[in-house]
């Protein structure tokens, strides 16, 4: 490993966190310096988070790009031997795909997020914080700082939202978008103390003075504490995957959020939840996760039948999207509990596709939205006419969401069907229901939306003037766009570099469950 590489994920996670600091300093008069410093900012991050990826050797495996700094040492360290909390950074085969996931759709939110003309000084201060608190938790094999980037990468949604969002108003429903903010804040914090209490808990049990997860893994913990741990880790984890029954502030989170904003916290901030259940619950406690598994597998299957239903049955199209979500997230938490390396390799790719296509979504949806000040699927009829380049690429996030073959959707999700066949066969049918009925509401929400009749009268009272001058998405919503299409089209048609490098992480911690490691 030569020199950059061992320091390739510092600068990942330090070009975001300096930017934030660097855009603090310039005056919020200059808007359009503010725009180009986080653009670039953006570009340099995706291009050295594809090559981490690129990088990734599957062949050798592990944990890659490695390096450590001692940020505090613990007391008792000149007696007891080294004890300290450590800045230790590198990446696996499951955490790979992520940083790249990130960073593809860091970038393409920024390029949404061009039209920001409210504030953006401090908007591109904390998506940047964000950001870095993201990549942050996907390098981090110490659990103290794991926890600490969680935590970043959880608070600035608050504020985004809370300042920069948007509310629904229907006649029969109201949801503000402070409502949503602070929905969203109070479910992640709760989450949040149940990890850091398991953390907590893993620490002092292990006794070895350290929260890096290298060593912790050496540690065999009691079956009792596996039992009691694992759940809080879960549950504190699941949280933010959009585990049912806590789901509910999810779409309500989704829809309130800016466009950018929503893009990251489906496409990335969700994927955070099953991250943690794999590297710290299945990775430090495999008996619990094990006993625990079936448990997992059903709420997953829950998430899947009644995210797809509510999805069905929505008015705002945003909602639509954002109970999607809370659908598609199920088949991960499946294939994470079908504890097997079809399975599991699946849910990890899904987890890759997930984000790239609910980017997609959310980012035309929020073209939609400012371009008619409107999200009443009843309002939007025959779009297509007017706004044809996001048709296309609606209709390509869709064909993804239902699982068309050739889209990144259809490896991932039939890997998860295979897994499930293999363990639990009834589970893995009522998975299948969830598909058909996402097809449903996915074709059902295209016919209507852009390809039905063109409502003249509707579209005079909803449409705004921004409308007359660009209906259809401009230069930089193309480009981020068709950088978010072009992932879908590549995993899709090329799976098997992505399958190659996921199961190298996905042996790793199926062999430490099997009691090989």
């Amino acid at each position: 490993m030569n020199t950059f590489d061992s320091w390739l994920l510092f600068i990942i996670i330090l070009i975001p966190f300096a930017g934030a600091i660097f855009i603090i300093f310039i005056p919020k008069e200059q808007k359009s310096f503010i725009h180009w410093t986080a653009t670039t900012l953006g570009l340099i991050t995706m291009v050295l988070s594809i090559y981490s990826f690129a990088a990734y050797s599957h062949t050798e495996g592990g944990f890659q790009f490695n390096n450590s700094w001692v940020w505090m040492e613990l007391p008792g360290s000149w007696l007891f031997g080294h004890r300290a909390i450590e800045l230790n950074l590198g990446v696996d085969g499951i955490s790979a795909p992520m940083i790249m996931l990130t960073g593809i759709v860091m970038f393409t939110g920024i390029l949404a997020s061009r039209s920001v003309s409210e504030r953006p000084k401090e908007f591109f201060v904390l998506y940047l914080l964000l950001i870095a608190g993201v990549f942050g938790v996907f390098c981090s094999l110490d659990l103290f700082f794991l926890f600490f980037f969680y935590e970043l990468s959880v608070l600035p949604m608050y504020l985004l939202i809370g300042i920069w969002g948007s509310s629904t108003d229907f006649k029969t429903f109201i949801r503000t978008k402070e409502y949503g903010a602070m929905k969203l804040m109070l479910y992640l914090v709760a989450g949040s103390v149940l990890i850091w209490i398991s953390i907590l808990a893993i620490f002092a049990e292990a006794g070895l003075g350290t929260f890096g997860i290298p060593a912790l893994a050496n540690i065999e913990f009691s079956t009792t504490f596996q039992l009691i741990i694992f759940p809080l880790v879960a549950l504190g984890f699941g949280i933010l995957a959009g585990l049912w029954p806590f789901h509910t502030w999810s779409p309500d989170g989704h829809v309130a959020a800016p466009t950018a904003v929503s893009m990251v916290h489906a496409g990335v901030l969700m994927k955070l939840g099953a991250y943690g259940i794999i590297r710290v619950g299945m990775f430090l406690l495999p008996t619990g996760a094990e006993q625990w598994a079936p448990v997992l597998l059903g709420l997953g299957t829950i998430n899947v039948i009644y995210g797809a239903l509510s999805a069905l049955g929505q008015r705002d199209l945003k909602y639509v999207v954002g109970y999607s979500s809370v659908s598609h997230m199920g088949y991960v938490l499946m294939g994470i509990a079908t504890l097997n390396i079809i399975g599991v390799t699946g849910a990890v790719l899904q987890m890759f596709s997930h984000g790239i296509m609910t980017a997609l979504f959310f980012l035309v949806v929020g073209i939609i939205y400012e371009r008619t000040n409107t999200r009443d699927i009843g309002a939007l009829e025959g779009i297509a006419k007017h706004m044809g380049w996001v048709a296309v690429l609606f209709v390509i996030a869709g064909l993804t969401s239902l699982g068309l073959p050739g889209l990144s959707g259809f490896v991932a999700e039939l890997l998860v069907f295979i897994g499930l066949f293999k363990t639990y066969p009834i589970l893995g049918i009522l998975g299948i229901i969830g598909a058909a009925i996402t097809a449903v509401y996915i074709l059902r929400l295209i016919a209507k939306v852009f390809f039905g009749k063109l409502n003249e009268k509707i579209w005079k009272d909803q449409l705004n003037s921004k409308f007359t001058k660009q209906p259809d998405a401009n230069y930089w919503e193309r480009i981020s766009s068709l950088i978010l299409a072009i992932s879908i089209l590549v995993v899709g048609l090329f799976p098997f570099p992505f399958i190659e490098v996921i199961d190298t992480g996905v042996s790793e911690v199926l062999a430490r469950m099997a009691g090989t490691l």
